[in-house]
């Protein structure tokens, strides 16, 4: 999978995917063969942080 370039469009992708699809964003990474990491550390530009309770990013 090719993230997408844009944050808030990343945002969107990743939570809706984490939301329907995978029970962590460490499922989510190594099934998608994307880095954590980096999805992590793009998100937290736009002050959007992990949060492993609730599974999404918030």
């Amino acid at each position: 999978m090719e993230l997408p370039r844009d944050a808030a469009m990343l945002l969107s992708v990743v939570n809706l995917k984490l939301r329907d699809f995978y029970p962590s964003l460490e499922a989510f990474c190594q099934e998608e063969g994307i880095s954590e990491e980096e999805v992590k550390e793009r998100l937290s530009a736009i002050d959007y942080e992990y949060d492993v309770k609730s599974n999404q990013f918030t």
